[in-house]
């Protein structure tokens, strides 16, 4: 990120994104609450994917942030998924983090056309 991470919802990022780095970052949705990522996938500037869970695979969520070129410009494309046996449970007690995904993206976008 190259500016100050709270802009996009992030109180607070340790670590540096690289190939399977290892990342923490807390979220203004649960800014007590460190998140222990891994960076899986870093195919800059077109993808890149973060995974963190529970031990043996019990719940997983992996995050995938993509930027596809089209003739009108770029596209970006977050995608959050959840896997493994607890879920179900786990998605059902989460907060909604519809807002802090789309002050990300504006962020983002924002950005991305002043660098322009």
């Amino acid at each position: 990120m190259p500016r100050a991470p709270e802009r996009y919802g992030i109180v607070r990022f340790d670590g540096s994104i690289a190939q399977n780095a290892k990342i923490k970052l807390w979220s203004e949705v649960a800014p007590d609450r460190a998140f222990s990522l891994k960076v899986i996938k870093f195919d800059a500037p077109n993808k890149m994917v973060w995974r963190g869970g529970m031990p043996f695979g019990l719940f997983v969520g992996t995050r995938t942030f993509t930027i596809s070129a089209t003739p009108q410009g770029s596209v970006f494309a977050m995608r959050e998924e959840f896997s493994g046996l607890f879920a179900g449970p786990i998605t059902k007690s989460m907060p909604d983090l519809t807002p802090s995904f789309k002050k990300f993206a504006m962020t983002l976008k924002e950005e991305a056309e002043q660098d322009g």
